[in-house]
């Protein structure tokens, strides 16, 4: 029996974008790339996006969570906003464990030897794990909640639970949800997902789904 990402199946019943180290599937799809770690990232950015020159300044928490969101709303085909327009009914709410453990290792180096002392303002602000949401927030024009939680370990009712707090107010209607992780410049972990009102009323079902989509990590 084939594999599901050599069918390019879409169990988990919500559009999906994975994302590690080796592999990136859309909707089970397995994208098609040469590279491995951030060599990847900056590939796929390239043949897939490649309109947004701040990507190769971020950093690999933020591009991998920036990469993941603009190959799930391409799937979609949302059609991407103006200049002068905003969205406030989407949130943003992502997971993860290590936080901002990979640029704080990244701005550690520049000013750990007294001797070799260079600390790089530009790796600084990426010492807040919060920032992926605000790059997100700032290229899609998202002006709805946007949370970073760390997290002690992957728990899909706790994200469930928590996609319908963010759903609770009369402005929220959908909320762009993910696990984002990295421990190195080239081991990162990653799924997006998009969830509607009708799509989080069960928060079993809900949590069911993204545990499926945590599965393709696997």
């Amino acid at each position: 029996m084939k594999s599901i990402e050599a069918m390019g199946m879409n169990v988990s019943g919500l559009d999906n974008v994975v994302i590690s180290s080796s592999k990136v599937l859309v909707n089970g799809r397995a994208l098609e790339h040469e590279s491995q770690g951030n060599a990847m990232l900056t590939e796929i950015y390239r043949s897939h996006v490649a309109d947004w020159p701040k990507f190769f300044k971020m950093d690999t928490l933020s591009k991998v969570g920036f990469l993941a969101t603009e190959l799930l709303l391409k799937e979609r085909d949302e059609a991407r906003m103006g200049s002068e327009e905003f969205a406030s009914d989407r949130a943003i709410v992502l997971f993860g464990t290590t936080a901002s453990l990979c640029a704080d290792r990244n701005y550690q180096a520049t000013i750990q030897s007294a001797s070799d002392y260079y600390p790089s303002p530009a790796l600084f602000v990426y010492t807040l794990p919060n920032i992926v949401t605000g790059e997100i927030a700032i290229r899609c024009h998202y002006r709805g909640e946007t949370q970073f939680l760390v997290v002690e370990n992957f728990d899909s009712h706790q994200m469930a639970f928590h996609v319908q707090c963010a759903l609770q107010d009369s402005v929220t209607k959908s909320v762009l949800v993910g696990w984002v992780d990295s421990t190195g410049n080239d081991d990162f972990e990653c799924f997006m997902t998009l969830v509607d009102r009708n799509e989080a009323a069960c928060a079993d079902t809900l949590a069911e789904q993204m545990e499926g989509i945590m599965n393709n990590l696997k």
